[in-house]
């Protein structure tokens, strides 16, 4: 009986815990509710704790490398927007924007596009019964975007979310371009969500940096982008949305990186350059996508998908590929490598060419890949000499909770098994360049005396995350930066045994040193998400150019954000000189 007991009243705390969420429920409001504690534990009464009723439940079992891995379709411009786009909001018309385009008449968009955000069904593992996921045109990964600088767009972004959320999610939405060169208006700021029924249009320039500052007229061709996603980053609700399949990815060409392997860098290119998102998932006892509210301290998921199927595999010809690996988070690290199934504890070398939207100053042979949420990582593996083999896309980095990881390396093939590759396709031609003869693909930017230098201190307070001591609100300005001018930022970590990815919106930052020392290898780059580990100081280099308005700074450990690990900073023609206390 005490059996048949313990079973019943788990039911009825995980029915109520998806009573609550489904209810759209923040965090804020259950606290204001006294549904949480101070320390953000679930009050255990009436069947409620998740904590108390033994946490996240365990997935339902799933076989390994039974389907082949989606490719995302490429999504399409359209002829024509009706009503036509214009440089203030078209409130009239439904639209959700509320600030005017800064860009539209210097780079007016030369493609259109339209993309509704509504509700799907989908098969993430024949083993499970159909997901009720929210995606990008009812997919989810989203459809890929393939963009060129000098050519601006604009993205007309339908949410036709439903109110019902099938237990998670808000059907409010600010989707994020991470991390163009993007005007704020456009770039997805938290607080700038928009409603159901509405739209809101998004005007990427795809221009370089520093058109306006410090390389006018064109920009920087040394701080050129490549791989960029897009998610939803509604304000508190960013872990769900995201979670719930709100993301995709947006590549970026030039005149180096031309999306075709007989010209410039000769980078494998077409259906040899693949983007691989990366998510943890778990599963409830009914085989449903579960996702915890009350876990503040990072969910970690028991099933592994890639590009939206629970280990699938992917077959490949014997030649060079291109791979765009995106942690998508919502909470996990990983150390990615490739191993040998036939040989035991045998790992193989690749080459890795970018880091987070930024190829290297040249490629570096690497065996194995570390990234946290939101961290990406261009790499190119070799099939050449594996006809007729299969090798495994493997994290092999232990993490236990929501915390971080432990820093244990478990040994090869005991990881955790994201991806087979297959190589059984006939031979085709290989028209890209080995990556070992690459010399160099682009300068660093040149570091120049800051303007300013601020610290910023990631920690725990009040059973919360804070920056500086303070959690984020909408309309609190943290600090003004001086347009176009330089600026060093100082990121402490004193949270005690978490880490945090820190992401800064808008431009790239160079990490000049981590706790007093210089970076090295392939982390001597540009980037947009920083690991900020137990105990450490990572100093920043920055600049803040061509565009004025709001944007955020925050972990991107999307449950820590939500609660409420952001700031708010601006960027005006005056500038703030007081650092943040």
């Amino acid at each position: 009986m005490r059996g048949r007991g313990g079973e019943i009243a788990r039911r009825h705390a995980a029915a109520n815990r998806r009573a609550l969420i489904k209810a759209g429920l923040s965090r804020r409001a259950l606290m204001k509710l006294g549904l949480l504690t101070s320390s953000g534990y679930l009050i255990a009464k009436n069947g409620l704790s998740a904590r108390a009723s033994g946490g996240n439940p365990q997935s339902p079992p799933t076989r390994a490398f039974i389907e082949p891995m989606p490719i995302m379709p490429v999504k399409q411009p359209v002829g024509a927007l009706s009503p036509a786009p214009t440089a203030a909001p078209n409130t009239v018309a439904g639209e959700g924007r509320t600030r005017s385009h800064q860009a539209f008449a210097r780079f007016p968009p030369r493609k259109l596009y339209e993309v509704h955000q509504r509700a799907g069904l989908v098969s993430m593992s024949p083993d499970l019964p159909l997901q009720s996921i929210w995606g990008f045109d009812g997919i989810t990964p989203g459809p890929t975007y393939i963009a060129r600088y000098g050519e601006p767009i604009l993205v007309r972004n339908f949410n036709d979310l439903p109110a019902d959320n099938g237990g998670f999610g808000l059907n409010e939405v600010s989707t994020h371009q991470h991390n163009g060169h993007t005007p704020s208006e456009s770039d997805g700021f938290p607080c700038d969500f928009f409603r159901a029924g509405q739209f809101y249009d998004q005007h990427y320039p795809n221009v370089l940096a520093g058109f306006d500052s410090t390389h006018p007229p064109l920009g920087d061709p040394n701080e050129a982008l490549s791989t960029l996603w897009y998610h939803d980053h509604r304000a508190d609700f960013t872990s769900q949305n995201v979670y719930k399949g709100l993301a995709g990815t947006y590549l970026l060409f030039n005149d180096k990186d031309t999306g075709d392997e007989t010209t410039g860098f000769r980078l494998p290119s077409g259906e040899f350059d693949v983007p691989l998102i990366v998510s943890d998932k778990v599963f409830d006892e009914d085989g449903q996508l579960f996702f915890d509210l009350f876990n503040l301290d990072g969910i970690l998921g028991d099933k592994f998908l890639v590009n939206g199927k629970i280990q699938p595999f992917f077959e490949v010809h014997p030649r060079r590929y291109r791979f765009r690996l995106l942690d998508a988070g919502p909470s996990r690290f990983y150390q990615f490598f490739l191993t040998d199934p036939d040989a035991p504890g045998t790992t193989l070398p690749f080459w890795q060419i970018a880091n987070d939207g930024n190829l290297l100053p040249k490629p570096v042979q690497v065996t194995n890949v570390l990234l946290s949420v939101a961290e990406r990582a261009d790499i190119i593996i070799d099939f050449s000499g594996l006809a007729g083999r299969s090798v495994v896309l493997e994290n092999r980095l232990e993490q236990v909770d929501g915390r971080g990881p432990t820093g244990r390396l478990l040994p090869a093939g005991q990881g955790n098994q994201l991806l087979r590759f297959d190589v059984v396709l006939p031979p085709v031609a290989d028209n890209s360049q080995d990556p070992a003869t690459i010399a160099k693909f682009y300068d660093m930017p040149a570091v120049e005396p800051p303007r300013v230098t601020r610290t910023f201190r990631f920690e725990r307070g009040n059973g919360q995350w804070q920056i500086n001591g303070r959690f984020f609100d909408c309309n609190d300005v943290r600090l003004r930066v001086k347009k176009n001018s330089a600026e060093q930022w100082v990121l402490q970590n004193n949270s005690g045994g978490w880490q945090h990815p820190i992401h800064i919106h808008f431009e790239e930052f160079q990490v000049l040193s981590r706790n007093g020392q210089p970076p090295q290898g392939a982390q001597r780059s540009r980037k947009d998400v920083v690991r900020l580990g137990f105990n450490e100081e990572i100093v920043l280099f920055m600049r803040f150019r061509d565009f004025v308005g709001r944007y955020p700074m925050h972990c991107h450990n999307t449950v820590h954000e939500d609660h409420a690990m952001m700031l708010r900073w601006e960027i005006d023609e005056v500038g703030d000189l007081n650092p943040e206390p």
